[in-house]
């Protein structure tokens, strides 16, 4: 199966934000990306990783009783 690759400004869209937070996280080697030539494509399947690393899920409070005062 073929990856599909996205360029910056693609990944940009996809986590809502400038082209300039994807071309940090290249330069910080956080997300994995391909060079070909000089042009920079980031796996589709490397956004979603980057997604779902930083999922944060809500904590479910445990639902206390009422207590009774002495």
């Amino acid at each position: 199966m073929a990856e599909h690759y996205l360029s910056v400004d693609q990944v940009a869209d996809l986590l809502g934000t400038t082209a300039r937070f994807p071309r940090r996280l290249i330069e910080e080697r956080r997300i994995r990306y391909v060079k070909v030539g000089r042009h920079v494509r980031i796996p589709e399947s490397a956004g979603e990783e980057f997604i779902a690393a930083r999922t944060v899920e809500p904590i479910r409070l445990r639902r206390v009783g009422l207590r009774r005062a002495a």
